[in-house]
C-alpha cells in the first residue's frame, strides 16, 4: 500500500482551488524589495550573483535586480548581474524597479544595452484613494505620467511592467483608468499590489479577477502578476489565491524579507504550490537558496520557521517520536517523512531528526544511539532516559555523549 492511499485528503475534497490550467512563474523581490527591510544588510554583489544562479537552479522565472535609478553602487550591481545573466546565459530574465518616470528608465535602458540582455522595466504608480489624498495627486496626472512612461520605455526597446501600488484598497474605476492607459501604450504585462499587506484571500482573488476582465476587454496577450506582502500573514494563502482568480506570475523573497514585516516567503509559496501539484520546479536546493539569502542579508531564521527553521522536522515528543521510529524501522523513509509532519522533508532534501529530552520515551533514546553506531545497551539507555527527565530542555549532542 502506497502512503498516499493512508492519508485521506480533505485538501482534494471538492476544492474551490483547481491546478491551473497554465504556466505558473515567479518573480523573486529578495534583492531590490527584500533589501528594502530596515534590518537586512545590503550583501556585496558577488553574494548577489550566488543568489541569481540559486534563484535559476530553481526554476524562477523573472528577478528583479534592483533600482538602477538610485545610481551609485546599487546601480553598479545591477549592472554586473545583467551581464552575469548574459554571459552564464541564465534562463531567468532581469527585471528593474522605477518610478513612472523617464529619469528611473533612462538607467534601465543603458544597462540592457551595455549587457545586451532585454531588461523589463517595471514601473510603478500609486494608485489608491488614500495616496492620492496623502500626496495630492489626480488622476489625470497619473495617467499623463503613465503614458508618458511607458511610451518612452517601450519605444526603447524596454519590455514593460506596469505596477500599481495599493491596488487592493484602490478604487474600481482608477484601476481600470491606469491598466487600460498602460496596456494601450504597450506594457506587455501589469501587476496587482497588496503593497501594505491589507488584503484577505477573498480581496486577493477579486481585484485579479477585476484586472483579469480589464485584460480579456483589451484583446491583448498581458501577462499579469501579483505582489503580495505579509502585514496581515495572509502572503501566501493570499498568493494562491491571486492564481485561482487568474494570475500568471506571483512574487515573492526569501524567507519574506521585505519592508515592515515582509514580502510573501518565496520558499513557502514554491513549497505549497508544489505539494498543490500546481508546479514540477526541483527544489532540493531550496534549503541552499534560504541559507544564503540569510547569510547574504545577516538575517536570522526563526527557529520555527516553515521547512526551513531549526526545529521544522525536529520533536523531542515520545508519541510523535516512536511513530516515526516505528515508520523507520518500517525501512519506509516516506512515511516516516508523513506520520507526524504536513510537509515530506525528503523532497527538500531534508530529513526528521528525533532528540532526547524531558518529554521524550526510551525510543528516543535507542533510536538516537542506533543512528549514530552506539549500542543501545540498557544501562545506558536508562541512564540517558532519567537524565532527561531531570532536564529543563532537548539535551545537547555533547551532553548525550557525555552520558554515553
Amino acid at each position: 500500500m502506497s502512503v498516499a492511499e493512508l492519508i485521506y485528503d480533505w485538501n482534494k475534497v471538492d476544492p474551490e482551488l483547481h491546478k491551473p490550467d497554465r504556466h505558473i512563474g515567479f518573480d523573486d523581490e529578495t534583492l531590490r524589495d527584500g533589501l528594502q527591510s530596515p534590518s537586512v544588510s545590503e550583501p556585496p554583489v558577488e553574494k548577489k550573483i550566488e543568489l541569481l544562479h540559486l534563484m535559476d537552479a530553481l526554476g524562477i522565472d523573472t528577478a528583479d535586480i534592483g533600482l538602477p535609478g538610485a545610481g551609485g553602487t546599487h546601480a553598479a550591481s545591477v549592472e554586473l548581474m545583467a551581464r552575469e545573466i548574459a554571459d552564464k546565459k541564465l534562463r531567468i530574465r532581469p527585471n528593474c524597479a522605477a518610478r513612472t518616470h523617464r529619469n528611473d528608465i533612462i538607467p534601465i535602458v543603458e544597462i540592457s544595452q551595455r549587457a545586451g540582455i532585454p531588461i523589463e522595466a517595471c514601473t510603478f504608480i500609486g494608485s489608491s484613494p488614500i495616496r492620492f489624498y496623502a500626496e495630492e495627486w489626480t488622476l489625470d496626472k497619473l495617467l499623463e505620467m503613465t503614458e508618458d512612461a511607458v511610451t518612452f520605455a517601450v519605444k526603447e526597446g524596454l519590455p514593460v511592467m506596469f505596477v500599481t501600488e495599493d491596488t487592493t484598497r484602490a478604487n474600481p474605476e482608477t484601476i481600470r483608468a491606469l491598466y487600460t492607459t498602460a496596456i494601450r501604450c504597450g506594457a506587455r504585462a501589469v501587476c496587482v499590489c497588496d503593497t501594505v499587506g491589507h488584503a484577505t484571500p477573498d480581496g486577493a482573488r477579486e481585484v485579479v479577477k477585476f484586472v483579469r476582465g480589464i485584460i480579456d476587454e483589451q484583446g491583448e496577450k498581458i501577462r499579469l502578476d501579483w505582489h503580495g506582502h505579509q502585514d496581515r500573514g495572509l502572503g501566501v494563502i493570499n498568493s494562491i489565491a491571486a492564481i485561482a482568480g487568474g494570475a500568471d506570475q506571483i512574487h515573492g523573497s526569501a524567507l519574506g524579507m521585505g519592508e515592515r514585516v515582509g514580502n510573501t516567503p518565496m520558499d513557502q509559496l514554491l513549497v505549497n504550490l508544489k505539494l498543490l501539484g500546481w508546479i514540477e520546479n526541483d527544489l532540493i536546493r531550496l534549503r541552499e537558496y534560504c541559507d544564503k539569502a540569510a547569510s547574504a542579508c545577516h538575517w536570522t531564521i526563526p527557529l520555527n520557521y516553515p521547512v526551513f527553521g531549526r526545529d521544522a522536522f525536529r520533536t523531542a515528543t515520545g508519541v510523535h517520536a516512536a511513530a516515526v521510529i516505528k515508520s523507520y524501522r518500517k525501512g519506509d523513509p516516506e512515511l516516516a517523512d508523513l506520520i507526524y509532519s504536513g510537509v515530506p522533508a525528503g523532497q527538500f532534501g531534508l530529513k526528521q531528526v528525533i532528540e532526547v529530552g524531558p518529554m521524550s520515551g526510551k525510543s528516543n533514546v535507542i533510536f538516537w544511539l542506533e543512528s549514530r553506531g552506539l549500542e543501545a545497551s540498557e544501562e545506558r539507555v536508562t541512564r540517558i532516559y532519567e537524565r532527561a527527565k531531570q532536564a529543563s530542555a532537548v539535551l545537547s549532542e555533547d551532553e548525550l555523549m557525555a552520558l554515553v
